[in-house]
């Protein structure tokens, strides 16, 4: 097996670096002999004198790709409910998650499917928004460990997911103020309180 002859540039910089290395026995000091071209590159003239080579400059990691940003994953219903910015008067809502606040009406989708579901809750929010009622109580059960099979994957809880985005859609956005997973007396995860405006 032969071995590859360094290119020019290959023994450029080997020469660079040479001069700047300290010798450990400068007492015995040979002059080097200049490693042999590979056949059919002639030599470079360089017409400008050769830069001083420095390793300060070099950091590892310098030519790399940026890392890909990591997934957003979406966030909980509860969590995206809690950084929903307040609409309600602060000490309202503090004793309502609290669970002081009695719920004035209730509402329990316990087995129902969407279709059912969403018809459900619109006669039941704006039938309470009309009579006067402020602080309401939606149960939509935590879900089965796996709802419908299917190709798509479902979150646990299809209607814990629906809900919130239902009553912030019309014709319940006009009416809902506040939505807020309910205290453990009145349901924990598996409910929400709906804070209605004031009816007119």
């Amino acid at each position: 097996m032969t071995r590859r002859k360094l290119t020019a540039d290959e023994i450029d910089l080997w020469q660079r670096v040479a001069k700047q290395a300290e010798r450990l026995h400068p007492q015995t000091y040979a002059a080097p002999i200049s490693p042999p071209l590979s056949q059919g590159e002639p030599a470079k003239a360089s017409d400008t004198p050769a830069t001083t080579f420095t390793p300060e400059l070099f950091e590892v990691g310098i030519n790399a790709k940026p890392k890909s940003p990591k997934h957003d994953l979406k966030p909980s219903v509860s969590v995206g409910l809690k950084a929903a910015p307040l609409q309600m008067d602060g000490k309202a809502y503090r004793k309502m998650t609290r669970g002081k606040l009695r719920p004035e009406g209730k509402l329990d989708l316990h087995g129902m499917r969407i279709d059912t579901a969403h018809p459900a809750l619109v006669r039941f929010v704006m039938s309470a928004h009309s009579t006067g009622k402020r602080l309401v109580l939606v149960i939509t059960g935590k879900g089965k460990d796996r709802d419908e099979p299917g190709p798509m994957p479902v979150p646990r809880g299809v209607l814990r997911h629906q809900v919130p985005q239902w009553l912030s859609l019309p014709p319940l956005s006009s009416v809902v103020m506040q939505v807020t997973p309910a205290h453990i007396s009145h349901g924990g995860g598996g409910a929400y309180y709906v804070y209605l405006r004031r009816s007119r």
